[in-house]
């Protein structure tokens, strides 16, 4: 994924900006396309969302006892595209970016106001994401399927089809924004349309 140019999504009027580059992907299209465009602009608006933002605003807190943060929501999301993309429908034996046996949150524990942090939580989220966005164009279908025996990415124990996990990977990203739009409202006032 190429960085983004920056588009000003916050309005005064609430309605979209000329700028918004989720505002002008394929319409009308197929079911791939679709489904690649709605997580295209859930990716997107965590970008604008976060955008303009310093290592210390990123790492602000929600309200305790959350350990929630953007930058920790970059490292979580980075983590899910990892695990749903890389192991789960690839197959490949990597490890988690953040997340381990022993410290489940990780992701969040770890992200705390430091520059370099940011950085690299962007850059791997970015490569995640580069990932993913390629396996699902190659992907020979939809209706392919995959296993997931112990229920580690919410099958209940089953069969997925790569629709489900793509599915899947566009409500995370949706349920993240309602969090992502609270704390960075809390951070400077801003709120998107």
């Amino acid at each position: 994924m190429t960085s983004m140019r920056r588009a000003d999504m916050f309005t005064s009027d609430g309605r979209p900006s000329d700028d918004d580059p989720r505002e002008h992907g394929p319409a009308m299209a197929d079911e791939r396309t679709t489904l690649a465009e709605s997580l295209r602009c859930q990716r997107l608006t965590l970008e604008l969302k976060c955008a303009g933002l310093d290592a210390g605003q990123m790492a602000r807190r929600s309200v305790e006892p959350s350990t929630m943060s953007l930058l920790g929501l970059v490292r979580h999301l980075a983590e899910m595209e990892r695990g749903t993309f890389r192991v789960l429908l690839a197959g490949q034996d990597v490890p988690k970016l953040y997340c381990s046996e022993t410290n489940r949150d990780g992701d969040f524990d770890g992200a705390v106001a430091d520059p370099e942090v940011v950085a690299e939580a962007w850059a791997t989220w970015r490569a995640e994401v580069e990932f993913s966005t390629r396996f699902l164009a190659d992907a020979p279908s939809l209706d392919a399927i995959v296993d997931d025996p112990e229920n580690k990415h919410g099958s209940g124990g089953g069969s997925l089809s790569y629709r489900d996990v793509v599915l899947g990977m566009v409500e995370e990203y949706a349920r993240h924004m309602g969090h992502v739009d609270l704390l960075r409202e809390r951070i400077d006032g801003r709120v998107g349309q």
